[in-house]
């Protein structure tokens, strides 16, 4: 399984029969949350899209009888048994309303794209539909399960680094929600606790979505501070076009990390020189590189879906909804000229409708 560590066991529901499975949202993700499902051995059920071709692709790539390829979500559940597990990768305007849906309709399981909506109120009718019907929600942030997050994470608590400072992420002109949501989520996950601050500024102009003339997202640069002090910086504008790299400072070494090519280069004090002052920062250091599978779509896909039908350290509708609430206060900050927002005094966003897709 390419680029995931440790993914949960599945053998709870070895002995039972395998679980039934429904994707609305038949494009480029929903094929890989199919061939996770179908790799994890879950019967396929039905699939919905309103792209004919798409149904017919993927329909076919995965034996859905044709009865079962529906052309409308209303006819998804309407269906006489709405499967055990509904996948929703359509794009995040339908989030919400598929999702609740879907709790409504008998789902035990739902996975979400990400971001989860495109409001944090959307977020909060998601969560309290879930609870209400007893569906449990996941969200797809795949990076608890991913080894440029997983061996990073470990190797920054040994003592040769001792610690986390700071995680700074420099990328081409990737959109700030797209995929710097990924990486708000992967702080959370590495500072173990939630994000309290943010600022941002955005280029002038906003990001065009390929998914439709009604989508934007935005590039530029933010900062996130997590709760015990500790930083995230992205850099992503729209002057800069070529890859995913991250540093993370710690207390005695960084930790460089080229994402797209799968290597990482760690870089610390040597041990007689730990405990000099933080000043002291040219001391005699150690070096060497560490390679990691490159990232895929199906294997941390694989990952989250095992974790949600084990209940076990799935990334849930509530890390879904922090990250929504981080997103909403960046978009405060830039607003307001880039000052630093506190999420818990943001909550007048919380209504505010994002145009992301």
């Amino acid at each position: 399984m390419s680029s995931v560590v440790d993914a949960p066991s599945t053998r709870a529901h070895e002995s039972r029969r395998p679980l039934s499975v429904g994707l609305i949202g038949a494009g480029r993700m929903g094929r890989s949350h199919l061939l996770a499902a179908a790799g994890l051995g879950l019967s396929i059920r039905s699939i919905c899209d309103v792209n004919a071709k798409n149904l017919e692709a993927v329909g076919g790539e995965f034996n859905v009888e044709a009865a079962r390829r529906l052309t409308t979500p209303e006819a998804f559940f309407l269906q006489a048994e709405v499967p055990e597990l509904v996948i929703i990768s359509t794009t995040a305007d339908s989030h919400a309303r598929l999702s609740i849906a879907a709790a409504e309709a008998g789902a035990k399981f739902i996975l979400c794209e990400k971001p989860m909506a495109t409001s944090v109120a959307d977020c909060d009718r998601m969560l309290e539909a879930c609870r209400r019907h007893g569906a449990r929600l996941a969200i797809n942030h795949q990076m608890r399960f991913m080894d440029q997050y997983v061996l990073v994470k470990n190797e920054l608590a040994t003592e040769a680094f001792g610690g986390l400072g700071s995680m700074n992420v420099v990328a081409g002109c990737f959109g700030l929600v797209m995929n710097g949501s990924h990486y708000f989520e992967a702080f959370r996950y590495l500072v173990d606790g939630p994000i309290v601050e943010v600022a941002a500024r955005f280029d002038a102009a906003p990001m065009p979505s390929p998914r439709g003339p009604n989508f934007f997202d935005r590039s530029g640069h933010v900062q996130a501070v997590a709760a015990s002090g500790r930083r995230m910086h992205i850099e992503a504008a729209a002057d800069q076009g070529h890859g995913m790299t991250v540093t993370y400072a710690a207390r005695r070494g960084h930790l460089i990390v080229d994402e797209l090519e799968g290597v990482y280069h760690a870089v610390c004090r040597k041990p007689e020189h730990r405990d000099m002052p933080a000043t002291r920062f040219g001391m005699p250091w150690l070096r060497r590189e560490h390679c990691f599978p490159q990232a895929d779509n199906v294997g941390p896909t694989s990952a989250v879906l095992t974790a949600l039908i084990t209940e076990n350290n799935a990334p849930s509708g509530e890390d879904g909804r922090a990250v929504v609430a981080a997103l909403a206060a960046a978009y405060r900050s830039h607003d307001e000229g880039g000052r630093m927002v506190r999420i818990a005094d943001n909550s007048s966003d919380d209504d505010r409708v994002f145009p992301w897709a």
